[in-house]
């Protein structure tokens, strides 16, 4: 017997499709995208507007996608991390961050990752699995308060460009006019800079991009980022040029700040001079430590410097608050891996 397809993650084309298939009404596909999208149904049985007959056959052939967290941990600031099993059997974790009317939901786009950053516990996980668009999706729609989520940024698990078919879907499936109608503002996607599936997530979207910077100096940037080598920063920004940042959409640079190693005035001014002219903004980000890497975080006075001489030159730069550290659900500390083992 064939597995049963996943509704998330599916458009109202390919639902529309399928119902056809199946001999059903074409409207069906309609009622189905509002029941999933809007509504938010876990099951089948609870689309009322559809005869019985007709949701015992898509229970035959079809189930929604939906699954809970299998664990919910919460911070004292707030902040909730949650595990996630995927259709696979693997693992991956998704956090939501509360601020004062916000509530930005950090997703996960694959199980690991393969860019094996120096100082992400992603990375130092591995590249397992892509994830589907409806597993993206089910993290956005089955966390708790999953209903009050104003934003969303790809910066949890995995790196965005490298699954960017399923992350494209899963992004224009909660833009979408049948679905939860978001504007591409609330939507920002971070990257290392895979400049080929960069070039076309600029070309096809208008959602906000954040670069994972971290060292203005190459060489010194490869020795903690391997993607320096076959991805340039001097590539992306280049490429970045190219486009115009002076209205919908927003462009950041991320830079995580370590002890010693990247946190000197001299660093911020080679990063003045790697994106003068840019239209962009820059957070600066304090360094959670890691087990198996010997970087230590940046002083508070290192990186107040760092910022003040960032905005003397007349970048916006700000000091990104840490949140969720106690929960291992801050920046780069993500990891399924033990988990992983033990299942």
């Amino acid at each position: 017997m064939e597995s049963k397809q996943y509704l998330l993650g599916m458009t109202l084309a390919e639902i529309t499709e399928s119902v056809l298939e199946l001999n059903l009404p074409k409207f069906t596909g309609k009622q189905i995208a509002d029941w999933i999208y809007v509504k938010r149904v876990k099951s089948i049985d609870e689309m009322t507007n559809i005869s019985l007959k007709n949701r015992e056959i898509l229970s035959e052939n079809f189930d929604i996608g939906r699954s809970d967290p299998l664990d919910v941990k919460t911070s004292v600031d707030g902040t909730r991390k949650m595990l996630f099993r995927t259709h696979n059997g693997k693992f991956i974790e998704t956090v939501t961050i509360p601020e004062d009317d916000r509530l930005t939901i950090c997703v996960s786009s694959q199980v690991g990752c393969r860019m094996n950053c120096d100082f992400c516990m992603t990375g130092k996980q591995g590249l397992q699995d892509n994830l589907t668009a409806g597993e993206i999706l089910n993290q956005v729609y089955s966390v708790p308060d999953s209903e009050d989520i104003t934003n969303l940024v790809f910066m949890g698990m995995g790196e965005p460009l490298d699954n960017y078919k399923n992350v494209k879907k899963a992004s224009e499936l909660l833009m979408a006019e049948y679905g939860l109608a978001w504007s591409p503002k609330r939507i920002t996607l971070s990257s290392i800079g895979l400049t080929s599936n960069l070039k076309r997530f600029l070309d096809d979207s208008r959602c906000h991009l954040a670069i994972s910077l971290h060292n203005p100096i190459p060489e010194e940037r490869l020795s903690i980022m391997p993607i320096e080598k076959s991805a340039p920063i001097t590539s992306v920004i280049d490429l970045l040029r190219d486009y115009d940042w002076s209205h919908q959409r927003r462009l950041s640079f991320e830079y995580i700040m370590f002890d010693g190693v990247n946190d000197s005035p001299l660093y911020a001014r080679e990063l003045a001079k790697l994106l003068n002219g840019l239209d962009c903004r820059i957070n600066l980000i304090r360094f959670h430590v890691i087990p198996m890497s010997k970087l230590r975080p940046s002083t508070d006075e290192n990186m107040i410097k760092f910022r003040d001489t960032l905005s003397s030159k007349g970048f916006i730069c700000t000091i990104r608050a840490s949140r969720g550290e106690d929960i291992f659900a801050a920046c780069g500390m993500l990891s399924t891996s033990k988990i992983g083992n033990k299942s």
